[in-house]
């Protein structure tokens, strides 16, 4: 009986103190889910016997229950404890309720370890330097609270989502671009994929364009006018030099054989060159180099120099002119009668 009496106050007394150890711990924590969860874990605390003082006692299943919980408090912990407000940083009034939720994390592992529930920690926070209990987060080369791994910019917790690394601190994806990408000259967006340089300037590639017609540029490149851009048929027609009699663009070929005429002190491919002295073939178009034959304001090539009705070389130079056209004599006669 005695000893059944024994049992029964050290019960009484291990309840009590649970009870105390309680309901100090519901005065502090405001959230209504949290007094759920220590609810939950003050039942536990019934399953576990008197702690004797020289042998602590061995890890039973509600023990590894209380760890669990543990993880679930520090994950709530996570989920009340880091908003950012307008001006990125928190109020007083949340700064108080975190460095509040902190110390009661803190005071509840010293207190399961008074009653011999031992608690293994999982490394220090690099953020706050306590232990960690719940969940871990391995980053950086550190351990860290998963509500103390934040974007250093923004200040919101990254947790588990990908993350950018710049002199040793941690960036949300959308601060770690819009701080450090570079951006397109055309749009000034950062650029997150594919980047093009160009005049000295970064570009999204899409964004790339004739300043005229706004086509994106081809295999054949562009041309640069007064920091502008351009396709090569636009900058041609735009601002190339103009054949006085067509008022066509010169063609800028390069002169792949390594040879070329000047005129005016500019370099000129034959053809345009011939253009220019007013050298090319009527008939066909083409540079006279050798013997010619000018008639009608116009040169030809002797061979080229014949009649508009029978195609017949006019070799003597002797021909009738009728609307702009040569004919021979006897063409001449049947078509055009006295």
């Amino acid at each position: 009986m005695g000893n059944v009496g024994e049992e029964r106050v050290g019960s009484w007394w291990v309840h009590a103190q649970q009870e105390v150890w309680l309901e100090r711990h519901l005065v502090s924590c405001r959230p209504g889910v949290l007094r759920q969860l220590f609810l939950e874990v003050f039942v536990l605390f019934c399953e576990v016997q008197e702690p004797k003082k020289s042998v602590p006692p061995p890890k039973t299943s509600a023990a590894a229950q209380l760890d669990e919980l543990m993880a679930q408090l520090s994950e709530m912990h996570s989920k009340v404890s880091v908003t950012a407000d307008a001006s990125r940083k928190p109020s007083p009034d949340k700064q108080d309720h975190t460095a509040s939720l902190d110390s009661m994390l803190g005071g509840l592992e010293q207190e399961l370890q008074d009653l011999g529930i031992a608690t293994v920690p999982k490394g220090h926070c690099a953020s706050c330097e306590k232990p960690i209990a719940g969940k871990v987060i391995h980053a950086l080369g550190q351990s860290w609270h998963p509500e103390h791994f934040i974007c250093n910019h923004c200040k919101e917790e990254i947790g588990s989502s990908p993350f950018f690394e710049r002199n040793g601190l941690a960036y949300c994806s959308k601060d770690y671009h819009h701080l450090f990408s570079p951006r397109c000259a055309y749009c000034a967006a950062p650029i997150l994929d594919k980047v093009l340089t160009a005049m000295d300037q970064t570009w999204h590639p899409e964004h790339f364009f004739c300043s005229h017609c706004g086509e994106v540029f081809g295999a054949e490149g562009f041309h640069e006018k007064d920091k502008k851009p351009y396709c090569r048929k636009d900058f041609l027609a735009m601002f190339s030099p103009k054949c006085g009699g067509c008022n066509r663009p010169d063609c800028f070929s390069s002169f792949s054989s390594g040879s070329f005429f000047e005129l005016d002190g500019r370099p000129f491919c034959e053809l345009h060159y011939h253009q220019r002295r007013g050298t090319l073939c009527y008939g066909c178009g083409q540079p006279i180099t050798g013997r010619c034959i000018s008639a009608m304001g116009h040169k030809f090539h002797p061979e080229h120099f014949v009649c508009a009705f029978c195609l017949t070389q006019l070799s003597k130079g002797i021909f009738r002119e009728q609307n702009n056209k040569t004919y021979c004599q006897l063409c001449f006669t049947k078509l055009f009668p006295q």
